[in-house]
């Protein structure tokens, strides 16, 4: 095993698994330590669902999965979080960097979040979504990770034991030996995490050149790229049998990113969509059976899709009823109760938006396992989960153009984007 990777959350892993594929390796995604030695594969994703959770648990996490990962005999250990640094000044990114480094002796980890496909760039150590500052890009208002500031260095130096490096644009982008010198130079000069700048997908391969020989890096999924140390592919180059699934789709929606809200407003226009109410849901008038059989009773040839999706506005307004975190269980349960109801009712291709409703959906539907498919979005592959009679598919919130609904629909059933 060349590359093993610890993703905090389960859209993200698909998404590492859907770079490494397109990179030419044999990649297979896993949900939690699997049971057995590793599946044949030049790159095993193992996903957690950790990005929200204390500290002192995602770091007893990745190190179980680190245990296995090790026995496998794997060559370099990969951190995968989110592009846009998905974390509160007391998340546990850092926690986890930190124990990651110190389990394997390593002297340094590249911490590079950028993710140019998707409009995710770093610059003098700023992140940027599109052209705007992350803190003012919507992340923002985040329900659980609220990104306030855009510096990633002073944000991981909030979580950290160790010193924060910084390899500026114009080092990357002269090339790879450049990029190792001044890693090099950080690294004796005390730093342990490094954050790397980063533009465009020259820099990720100049950066995955540079620490090939790491035994551990973290980042976002775009410096697989680098990694596999080859352009990748085509949309849908990732698995040339993939044949799909002819059944009745349907999509499950607890993101509330600005991205995610057009494509609802977008996806209203043509095809069913069910709005949640939070509090009708605590209260009990509006249950997973219902909306179960609402999906049900759609046409088949159509998408009905359910959405806890709000404004920023509504959403803390339900946050201060419920409570943040008893609001975010609450419709997790909800989402994953609706998903067990919907395949048993014979949906063969669900599409899931949001980290966290994805978790749910993956825990509550009991897989373990998944092959990666063609590409629906950049970031966001198919997927068919082993030993399964439906296909899926794990959108985090930002990706996606705005009739991604439909689009992920025709994928899933074998067609093209």
């Amino acid at each position: 095993m060349r590359i093993g990777a610890i993703a905090d959350d389960f859209t993200g892993a698909s998404d590492l698994g859907n770079m490494l594929a397109r990179g030419g390796m044999n990649a297979r995604l896993c949900i939690g330590v699997p049971d057995g030695p590793s599946p044949e594969a030049d790159a095993v994703v193992i996903a957690l669902k950790t990005r929200s959770i204390p500290a002192t648990d995602a770091v007893a996490q990745a190190l179980a999965v680190l245990d296995w990962l090790r026995v496998q005999g794997c060559g370099q250990v990969y951190f995968k979080y989110c592009s846009t640094f998905d974390s509160t000044p007391d998340g546990n990114i850092g926690p986890v960097l930190d124990a990651l480094a110190e389990a394997l002796g390593a002297p340094r980890a590249v911490v590079v979040p950028a993710f140019p496909a998707t409009g995710r760039r770093l610059m003098m150590g700023h992140l940027f979504v599109g052209d705007q500052l992350l803190n003012r890009s919507g992340m923002e208002h985040h329900p659980l990770n609220p990104m306030t500031e855009p510096d990633i260095r002073r944000w991981l130096a909030l979580q950290t034991r160790f010193r924060v490096g910084h390899v500026d644009i114009a080092t990357v982008h002269r090339g790879a030996g450049a990029i190792r010198d001044a890693l090099d130079r950080l690294t004796v000069e005390g730093a342990r995490h490094i954050v790397v700048d980063t533009i465009d997908d020259d820099d990720l391969r100049s950066i995955g050149a540079a620490v090939a020989g790491d035994v551990l890096v973290s980042g976002g999924s775009g410096l697989a790229l680098g990694l596999t140390g080859s352009i990748a592919g085509p949309a849908g180059g990732a698995n040339a049998e993939w044949g799909g699934n002819s059944g009745r789709a349907a999509a499950l929606v607890g993101s509330c990113s600005a991205a995610t809200r057009a494509q609802v407003a977008r996806h209203a226009r043509t095809e069913p969509v069910l709005h949640l109410d939070p509090l009708a849901v605590a209260g009990g008038s509006q249950t997973a059976e219902d909306a179960a059989g609402w999906v049900l009773s759609q046409g088949a040839g159509r998408v009905p899709l359910v959405a806890s999706t709000m404004e920023p506005g509504a959403l803390a307004a339900v946050q201060n009823r419920l409570g943040r975190e008893a609001s975010a269980v609450l419709l997790e349960i909800f989402f994953g109760d609706l998903a067990r109801l919907a395949v048993a009712g014979g949906i063969g291709r669900l599409i899931v938006a949001g980290g966290e409703t994805s978790g749910a959906v993956v825990s509550a539907l009991g897989l373990r396992s998944l092959s990666i498919g063609p590409e629906i979005a950049p970031g966001v592959p198919a997927l068919a989960p082993d030993g399964a009679d439906f296909v899926c598919t794990l959108k985090s919130g930002n990706f996606g153009d705005e009739a991604f609904f439909v689009t992920a629909a025709r994928v899933l059933a074998g067609g093209q984007t």
